[in-house]
Parts: C-alpha cells; structure tokens; sequence
C-alpha cells in the first residue's frame, strides 16, 4: 500500500516496506520534519508537543517512536496516552504548546495508522506547513540534539476530563434539562477512545441510563470503524431492544458522530451538523460552512435564519479556514464532524453529542420527529480505485469540460450543481481513490447521477 502524505496526515499501513507503509522509518523521518518546521516557526524557543492516540493495536509501538523521535529533536512531550482527536487538539492550547500529534486513521481499519500533525492553534498544519513539512522529509537532513540539550516527556492523564469539562461550561450545553429529559442512550464506540471519553460525558450530562456496545478500547475493532448504516446493524437493534431515545456512534478517534434514531433507522450523518446547526443558529447570530460533498440542507436552515452559507474544499483545515473568513458560529463536515468555535476550531463528537441532547431536551420531541423538519435529500456515495498510470487531473478536467454547461466549481475537484441535485468528484486525501457524491431529492435520482458521472469517467479511462 501506497503511504499517502496529505493535509489529513501522513497515512498508511503497518508493516511492509519503507517508503511503501507507515513503517518505523517513515514515522522517524515525518516527525523529524516535523520537529524542524516546528523550530523554524519558533526559533530559539523551547518546543512542546502535546501527543495522544486511539486504541488501535498499533498505537503504543508508534507512539514509542514518535516520543523518542521528538525529545531526540529536543522537543518536550506531553503525552496524554489513550485519547480522542479532539481532546489532544484543545490540550494543545490548554498546555500553550507548540503543537500537537494525534495517532489515529480514523476510519480506517485496524491495519492503518497515521500522524495528525497540528499547530500551536491545536488545528491541522496548513497546505503551505505540509509542503514545507515533505520537503524537509525529503531532504532527510536532520540534526539530532546533544544529550544535554534532549526533550523531556511528562504525562496529562486528565485531559479528557478537562475536555468535558469546557463542554459543560458552554452556554448552550444545558444539563438540567438534560437530566430531566431522563434520556435512554445507546453507544458503540468500536472499542476505541469514544468509551473513555463519551461514556463520562453522558455521566456528567446527567444521562443515567447508557447502553455501552463496544465502549473497552481494546483496539479490536467489531465491525468496519467507519460510522455508516450498514455498519451499525447491532446499535439500530440495541436502540430498539432497549426503547432507547437515541443511538450515537463515533470512529475510532471521536471526532465523527453518527445517529441512530429511536426507532431503529439512521438519522444520517450529513444531519448531525444539520441538527446540531439548527439549535446554534436560534442561540447565535452568524453563518455556516461545510465542505463541498455535504448535503444542502445546511444551506436551508441557515437561510431560515438569515444567515449565510458557504462551502469550502474539503478537509477540516480548509473548512476551519472559511469559518474564520465568513465568521460562522458552526460548521463543520457532513460526514458527522461538528466544528463548533465557541469550544474549539476542530471537529468534535463530544460537543456535537452535548448540543445535541440540550436540543432535543428543550424540543421534548423524538428524535425522528426532529429529523421530519429538515429537507429531504440523499447522498449517493461512490468511489473509483485509481490505477497507478490514472492521470486524475486530466480525467477530472474533461469532466469539467463535458459539463461547463452546468455550475461548476473546481475548488476542490470537480462539483457540478444541477438545478435540484449535484456530484462532487475528487481525489481522496486518505485513500488511492476518486469519491464521487451525488445528492438529490431522492436516493434513486442520487445515485443514477453518480452512475451517470461514473460511466462518464469510465468513458475517459
């Protein structure tokens, strides 16, 4: 497997190859990189580091060598052990350090790993910082410390706790009506980081009755990590064997949240921030922004408020980035990530899990009661493995040629807005494929357009 170095992180399998894997190798190389980018934004300062990591089974081996690496570069670690992508990003502000290491592919099953690599604001390196950063990889012109002069390594084992602890101070998040709401919740964490750190949030939100699936962080992985419907058969059947309220589901570093709705189906993740959307705006004065593949709906409500949307590219960098222009009180991916400023400038399944249940306390609705609000669309999502000799670029620019008709963006890849649906196609920045989103009033009508737009590129091919 191709190791694939991008702004989501420098990514790949365990064990194989150097060049070709995330093998021990790669990870010295790609922190020692790290390391100087880090000194020559801060010169003659001391650096800290704030590290963390999911449960997966790669986890310790890699976190190992990325502690020796950094205080080999002379960096001082914080090591917060076992963690969410979250927490480690407000920890780094938290301890002022001067970035942040996050240990996680996210979805990916178990076989994957990756760096996250964040800056002193606790937010994803910028496309300028990661081309900076594989420069310097590539130079592999490193000069280790002297014995005198290594980093040191402590420990933060309460930073989940002071994570929870920033979300109940929010104005927004209110307990009381959560207790009172006396709300039965299901959970299935994948055995990762989400039952540490989304089981104590329930507990102090005033939830006492959880139903824990998967909650060890073991790093075993039950089932595919990735948070979608055909996925979570056994949380939709534990929701409706315990008459539960609702369902929450993350991956594996908490920072996408999915619903299941208490009468067993899928709320859909591209309404997570919709939902959560909607309660911020009736609070909070200010606009929007998701990514160019998230649903439409997001742009309905905040017109209700009148207020305004935009999309960005996608990556949370790149979504971050827009919120600071346009000044958006929420935002975040529709692939469940909740981007919510008044905490942090990351995506966050804890907080989005917070807003969330304050909502529906305050509505005394159910949860599928909620969802029959919101517009009706559907999102198709597709993907074409990419060979070796695919030249994208070419194949995503006849595309935007074939269609120049229609509105087009190439932001990000192609996206191509017909009058009541859209496809958004590009390179994945985590996976040697091409995704292709459509979305339309119907699932039919979505997915003949993405099989339309597929046969299109198949053409090319």
């Amino acid at each position: 497997m191709t190791l694939i170095k991008s702004i989501s992180g420098i990514r790949g399998t365990i064990g194989g190859f150097p060049g070709d894997t995330l093998s021990p190798l790669d990870v010295v190389k790609f922190v020692s990189a790290y390391s100087i980018m880090l000194k020559n934004k801060f010169p003659n300062k001391k650096i800290d580091v704030v590290l963390g990591r999911d449960a997966r089974i790669s986890g310790p081996m890699v976190n190992h060598l990325v502690i020796g690496t950094l205080n080999a570069m002379g960096i001082n670690v914080v090591d917060l052990g076992l963690s969410t992508t979250p927490t480690v990003e407000m920890a780094v502000t938290d301890h002022h350090a001067h970035g942040g290491v996050i240990l996680t592919a996210s979805h990916n099953p178990k076989q994957w790993n990756a760096l996250k690599l964040l800056n002193e604001k606790g937010e994803f390196i910028n496309a300028s910082e990661g081309n900076e950063l594989l420069s310097l990889a590539a130079q592999e012109d490193f000069n280790y410390s002297q014995v005198d002069d290594l980093g040191q390594l402590s420990h933060d084992y309460d930073a989940i706790k002071n994570h929870i602890q920033h979300i109940l101070d929010l104005d927004l998040v209110d307990v009381d009506a959560i207790q009172k709401a006396n709300f039965t919740v299901a959970v299935d964490t994948v055995n990762s980081t989400g039952g540490i750190s989304i089981v104590p949030l329930l507990k102090q939100l005033g939830v006492e009755n959880i139903i824990e699936l998967y909650t060890k962080p073991t790093g075993h992985f039950p089932h595919n990590p990735e948070p979608l419907p055909e996925h979570l058969t056994e949380l939709s059947e534990a929701v409706l064997k315990n008459n539960a309220d609702v369902g929450f589901v993350v991956d594996p570093d908490v920072d996408r949240l999915a619903l299941v709705m208490e009468n067993g189906e899928m709320f859909n993740e591209e309404y997570t921030l919709v939902a959560v959307a909607d309660y911020v705006l009736q609070h909070q004065q200010g606009n929007t922004v998701s990514n160019m593949s998230s649903t439409r709906a997001l742009n309905d409500i905040t017109k209700k408020y009148g207020f305004n949307y935009s999309a960005s590219a996608v990556g949370e960098v790149n979504v971050v980035e827009l919120m600071r222009k346009t000044n958006a009180v929420i935002g975040g991916e529709g692939n469940g990530g909740i981007i919510y400023p008044s905490l942090h400038s990351g995506r966050d399944a804890l907080v989005g899990i917070a807003l969330f249940l304050s909502y529906l306390a305050k509505r005394n609705i159910k949860v599928s009661e909620l969802r029959a609000e919101y517009p009706a669309y559907y999102i198709s999502k597709n993907k074409i493995q990419l060979d070796a000799d695919m030249d994208v670029n070419a194949i995503l620019q006849k595309m935007a040629e074939k269609y120049k008709s229609e509105k087009i963006s190439t932001i990000d890849g192609v996206k191509i807005d017909f009058a009541n649906s859209w496809v958004h196609l590009r390179k994945s920045n985590t996976e040697p494929i091409i995704r292709i989103y459509a979305e339309a009033g119907s699932m039919q009508e979505a997915q003949d357009k993405a099989n339309t737009i597929i046969n299109d590129i198949k053409n090319i091919i």
